[in-house]
């Protein structure tokens, strides 16, 4: 399967149009889902509300790590000899909300390897990361102004290399 990709329009979802700020975002789209080719896992970028980029790999429902937290995930995995490492870490854990709105950390099971995955995920909201919010806040007033060379942005390729870098991690967990 190829990916599938949303645009919302808003890569802040709390600021009026006029307020987004231009970025390198601009011509990214907000959510993308596809099927890891070298490890058949399900994978997704969804933007959060303040425009970052989350990854996320689903795992199947016989997965070893399959309803643990991120944290019990990384304890079970290091027991099993796999350590796991993506950006920031994880701070994600669970199954799609039902009637979760496709902006949501969900799939469209039809288009997925997995019906019910478990989501483990990771953000690039973190101290020396980028995001539109972090653009956006600079332009109010009184706000502190970052040193120019603040953060970098997380882009889907940057994003993506991580999902395929953490489905692999997950792979080897038995």
């Amino acid at each position: 399967m190829d990916e599938l990709t949303w645009r919302f329009g808003k890569k802040v979802r709390s600021l009026p149009d006029e307020q987004q700020p231009a970025g390198p975002w601009d011509d990214e789209p907000d959510k993308i889902q596809w099927i890891d080719q070298a490890t058949g896992l399900d994978c997704l970028i969804v933007r959060n509300g303040g425009g970052a980029l989350c990854g996320y790999v689903g795992l199947p429902p016989e997965h070893p790590l399959y309803g643990y937290g991120y944290d019990r995930a990384y304890e079970e995995a290091e027991a099993r000899g796999v350590e796991l490492f993506v950006h920031g870490g994880l701070t994600f854990a669970d199954r799609c909300a039902p009637g979760e709105p496709i902006e949501g950390i969900c799939h469209l099971g039809e288009h997925g390897a997995t019906e019910e995955p478990w989501w483990l995920g990771f953000d690039t909201a973190h101290a020396g990361d980028l995001s539109p919010l972090d653009e956006a806040m600079q332009q109010l007033p009184g706000w502190p102004r970052r040193p120019a060379s603040y953060g970098k942005y997380r882009d889907v390729e940057y994003v993506k290399f991580e999902c395929a870098r953490l489905a692999e991690q997950l792979a080897r967990v038995q």
